[in-house]
């Protein structure tokens, strides 16, 4: 696992659960208000490289006093050993939460179907026909996939928009919830002020 952050504590960002928070390295996307750019690219820098064993140990430690990981990134699924990592979480008794963009529905289902995560949260960038405006070319067979395959799982989820102004409106958010089943089971984000770095233009 390609992990450049740790976020050792907290209380709101996984519903129900305290928890530690892993940052995964790379991405995907390119979402013009992505809030961690440094994330994006696949290599990592040095100096924000944190072991894997690291983690582990430390959350070894912790099992009395925290309840769950966040896996979130960047884009978790992009990491060939997730289910691995996240199998070596569970069996230390935690539960997990994956943050994810829903473009690789492969290994979200097979994250699913090894009982590997207790909660999805998922963006919806934008309507369909606005997606590339939001966050670059992608795969939204992949994208309306993933949706389904959570939606049936029986697995907790969530759906999140982040409100994005310079290309949606009110309209479109209407749109994306009408997308999801349950309005419970939506939350629309904040979108805060982004970091000096156009990450549009950052390579893969």
């Amino acid at each position: 696992m390609k992990i450049s952050g740790l976020l050792k504590f907290s209380m709101i960002d996984f519903p129900g659960s305290i928890s530690a928070i892993v940052f995964t390295q790379g991405c995907n996307l390119r979402c013009a208000y992505c809030h961690n750019p440094e994330l994006i690219p696949p290599a990592q820098d040095e100096n924000n490289a944190i072991a894997e064993d690291d983690v582990l140990d430390y959350l070894e430690r912790r099992k009395h006093s925290l309840d769950g990981l966040v896996i979130t990134g960047g884009e978790p699924t992009l990491q060939p050993d997730l289910a691995d990592f996240a199998a070596k979480v569970k069996a230390m008794g935690y539960l997990i939460k994956l943050d994810t963009n829903g473009t690789n529905p492969g290994v979200l289902k097979e994250l699913i179907e090894k009982k590997l995560v207790d909660f999805v949260a998922m963006d919806i960038k934008a309507p369909f026909e606005k997606y590339e405006a939001v966050c670059g070319p992608a795969n939204l067979d992949a994208v309306k996939e993933s949706m389904n395959i959570i939606i049936s799982s029986g697995v907790n989820y969530q759906f999140r928009t982040t409100y994005y102004k310079e290309v949606l409106n009110d309209g479109d958010i209407e749109t994306i919830k009408a997308m999801v089943p349950d309005q419970a089971r939506f939350r629309l984000q904040e979108c805060l002020p982004v970091k000096k770095k156009d990450v549009l233009k950052i390579e893969h």
